[in-house]
């Protein structure tokens, strides 16, 4: 996909932004963060995972079963490239 249509996405920008911030976060965190829901962000991460610019994993709680967890793919190129766009565009605020 090209870097244009990844960014074309505000909901994506505030992913990536938000991700940037920290080494991972819950899924539940990212979507009140972003202000999105549950269904509309997970699709927009599966086309950030198709690019390899996010990962998620699940981690194992004992009472409460697995919680997913997302994180940005920091060693991909895309990914730097995509967040030092951000920062440029937020720069130019």
């Amino acid at each position: 996909m090209d870097l244009r249509k990844v960014l074309a996405s505000t909901l994506r920008q505030n992913i990536l932004k938000e991700l940037s911030k920290s080494r991972e976060i819950h899924v539940m965190k990212l979507v009140n963060a972003v202000s999105s829901t549950y269904n509309e962000l997970n699709r927009n991460l599966e086309i950030l995972e198709k690019e390899g610019i996010v990962t998620d994993y699940y981690r194992v709680k004992v009472k409460h079963g697995k919680i997913r967890v997302i994180a940005l793919n920091r060693d991909n190129p895309k990914t730097k490239i995509l967040i030092a766009a951000l920062k440029t565009l937020d720069s130019e605020k």
